[in-house]
């Protein structure tokens, strides 16, 4: 059996029927390479759950899972993944193969960032749309602009996620971000993300020192808001409760709200 576990969204996000989970397994494994954590210590979790875990990376889980598939046919298999299991992509890849494989799955819930940013903001989260992801300068897309315009012309909020590379524990700030889609704005002129643009910046959700801050683009941009993950939103047409809610939760002033 495999079993896909979610940490939430920092070091004391898991479950405790997740950590039962893990208790009852013969093997643990773990990823920490689709979100950063904040505060996680894995020796301190190690000595909860009484079990070694094994960290694997983008390209044994992506290329390489035979260790993982072959224990989990042999036995009970823990998989623990930053947030909810199934929100990435590459771990839905892993859950077919074993699938496929005749292994039994399951999975464990927890706190994902898709709803707890809406949360935090008191925006709605049915009224979200396609989400993105800003990569890093040096691998350049214009997919999250493009996906900002789709939503914005049907007065849908935007979840802009921040590119993470676990490798070089290196993570995007919000300011970094923000010169990124300015940067695409300028190119593509589209009036989606300029510096008068309303956008919510949410940091560590889910931690006892979260952030969220709502006001214009060129304000935002010259603001420290501490240490990663950090996202972005991009309010679509707001509905009244979600204007006050953004002025009480997000302190978003009147010349950025209107």
């Amino acid at each position: 059996m495999l079993v896909f576990i979610g940490l939430g969204l920092h070091g004391e996000g898991i479950s405790l029927r997740g950590l039962r989970e893990a208790r009852e397994a013969d093997d643990v494994y773990a990823e920490l390479y689709t979100s950063m954590l904040p505060k996680l210590r894995l020796d301190e979790l190690e000595q909860t759950i009484g079990k070694p875990i094994k960290v694997v990376d983008r390209e044994t889980i992506e290329q390489h899972p035979n260790e993982i598939l072959q224990a989990a046919k042999a036995g009970k298999v823990v998989f623990l993944v930053p947030g909810d299991p199934m929100v990435a992509t590459t771990h839905v890849d892993l859950r077919l193969r074993a699938t496929k494989a005749g292994i039994e799955t399951k999975i464990i819930h927890a706190a994902s960032i898709a709803s707890a940013a809406a949360g935090l903001s008191g925006l709605q989260s049915y009224k979200f749309g396609r989400t993105a992801t800003v990569p890093f300068p040096d691998n350049p897309s214009q997919v999250p602009y493009e996906t900002l315009v789709e939503n914005r012309e049907r007065g849908l909020h935007t979840l802009l996620l921040l590119d993470i590379r676990a490798k070089e524990g290196r993570a995007m700030l919000a300011s970094e971000a923000i010169e990124i889609m300015l940067g695409l704005e300028k190119k593509l002129q589209k009036n989606a993300f300029t510096s008068d643009t309303l956008v919510v910046v949410v940091a560590r959700a889910g931690s006892d020192d979260a952030i969220v801050k709502a006001d214009k683009v060129g304000r935002l941009q010259k603001l420290d808001f501490g240490s990663p993950p950090h996202v972005l939103i991009v309010p679509g047409k707001l509905h009244f409760v979600e204007v006050e809610a953004l002025r009480v939760f997000a302190g978003a002033p009147e010349d950025a709200i209107g």
